[in-house]
């Protein structure tokens, strides 16, 4: 008994190389263009899903009118603490890697010789 997977598969295997023929800039870029997107899908639900988790509780809360138990209470300082620690820890990332400013010009080597 095939799954109604695989039969969905099939008609993929039909559909994606008929579109990659019929593609505008040629059939290696549109490979090219379905994979990021995929990639950059997943990245953006990553992403969003990480930042909406905390937001998601309150608004649960305030519109759905459920009660602020400590269970949630305790979820929703856990998210935020990870939010938060996420993100000091980007920006430590990020000024360790700027080069500090030097107070002083560069030597130059005197590569250019007088006439």
């Amino acid at each position: 008994m095939k799954s109604p997977m695989l039969k969905s598969k099939s008609i993929f295997f039909i559909v994606i190389p008929r579109e990659a023929r019929e593609f505008e800039l040629g059939e290696t870029k549109y490979y090219v263009v379905a994979i990021w997107s995929a990639i950059v899908w997943q990245v953006f639900l990553l992403g969003s899903n990480r930042i909406l988790l905390p937001v998601t509780e309150i608004l649960a809360v305030i519109f759905y009118k459920e009660k602020f138990q400590a269970e949630k209470g305790v979820a929703l300082a856990l998210s935020l603490w990870g939010f938060i620690s996420y993100f000091y820890g980007e920006i430590k990332q990020i000024k360790k890697k700027k080069p500090a400013p030097e107070t002083e010009m560069p030597s130059v080597p005197n590569s250019v010789e007088s006439v």
